[in-house]
């Protein structure tokens, strides 16, 4: 990106009370057929005028289009049924009602692609759009069919290829894959994860990014982050296979965490794009509390690699909550590029 810390969103942002319940995830649609596709793209252009006047450099599409970070496209795939459901643990730490695998899953059409054209229809700004990871996806669903989590991994990761290459061609400059799951299962991760991950990416020319964080603002993952302790130091257990990885941009998670900023050492060269703003609380940060948690990343990250961010995605979050968050974040931004040129 051309500007100085290019500011952007780590993924949703809330859906306006008329499209879904709000302040929710997995929220169901008030809107259907027509009315619900018009519905998702206006409240998708709301989102993008909203980052537009608060300042964020790379939009996205806040995610409006879909229910669910993870579910939205599974569901849209062969080889998953959604009516034969099991209760699983989701990153090993709450109950969710998920959809079983029976088949061999395929990718019948692409599932955001239009979403993506009708974005790049509406602005010239740098688009950034999120998919879910492969190890997260198989942490989202009962496997019925090939009793591997690893050879289903590497299914989603040629399925996401397929997407990923199509919503380049669609005008989307940065796909950015969301990868919870590299938060918690370690051995996995370092064993056939990243590789999963970058054969998802394989052929792309547009900017990657793997966004790994610590979750929602949901009771579940704040519950499990009092268990934590004091240093949250499980990016310690990624980021050196992270950093020889072929994957440009690593998003995470920083501000009001106990993550040691100087693990950013460990992935020295990657582009990062920092988590400046909390998800998890409806206190809204000031542009100097923003400017000071990148400060502190400057240490271990070039200026010309930070982007500012969010810690995670925003769903959860009341909108004018939300909108307050992201121009804290374009502020603190400024801030910091006023002193850098200075």
């Amino acid at each position: 990106m051309k500007i100085l810390l290019p500011t952007s969103t780590a993924g949703s942002l809330p859906k306006p009370s008329w499209l879904a319940e709000p302040e929710t995830i997995w929220s169901p649609w008030r809107l259907q057929g027509e009315e619900l596709i018009e519905g998702k793209q206006d409240a998708l252009r709301v989102w993008l005028q909203e980052q537009q006047q608060a300042g964020i450099d790379i939009v996205s599409d806040g995610e409006q289009t879909r229910q669910h970070f993870v579910t939205t496209f599974i569901e849209h795939l062969n080889g998953v049924d959604f009516e034969k459901r099991k209760t699983v643990k989701i990153r090993d730490r709450y109950d969710a009602s998920v959809p079983m695998v029976v088949g061999a899953v395929s990718r019948q059409k692409p599932v955001f692609v239009e979403d993506a054209r009708f974005l790049r229809q509406q602005t010239k700004q740098p688009i950034k759009w999120a998919l879910p990871g492969p190890m997260t996806m198989i942490d989202t669903l009962y496997d019925d069919h090939y009793k591997s989590r690893e050879q289903l991994a590497w299914e989603f990761a040629v399925i996401l290829n397929q997407e990923a290459r199509e919503l380049e061609a669609a005008g989307v400059d940065i796909i950015q894959f969301d990868e919870p799951s590299f938060n918690v299962f370690f051995d996995e991760v370092n064993d056939w994860g990243i590789a999963a991950l970058e054969r998802a990416m394989e052929g792309l020319k547009c900017e990657t990014a793997v966004h790994i964080c610590y979750g929602y603002g949901i009771k579940a993952n704040t519950d499990w982050k009092k268990t934590l302790g004091s240093e949250w130091r499980q990016y310690e257990e990624v980021f050196p296979k992270l950093q020889k990885s072929n994957i440009d941009i690593i998003s995470l998670e920083c501000q009001n965490s106990h993550v040691p900023i100087d693990l950013l050492e460990l992935i020295r060269g990657k582009k990062v794009m920092l988590g400046a703003i909390d998800v998890a609380t409806n206190i809204i940060e000031t542009p100097e509390e923003v400017a000071n948690t990148l400060r502190k990343a400057l240490e271990f990250v070039d200026a010309d690699k930070l982007y500012p961010s969010t810690n995670c995605g925003m769903a959860p979050l009341s909108r004018g909550v939300a909108r307050g968050k992201l121009n804290a974040l374009s502020a603190g931004a400024e801030i910091l590029r006023r002193e850098l040129s200075a």
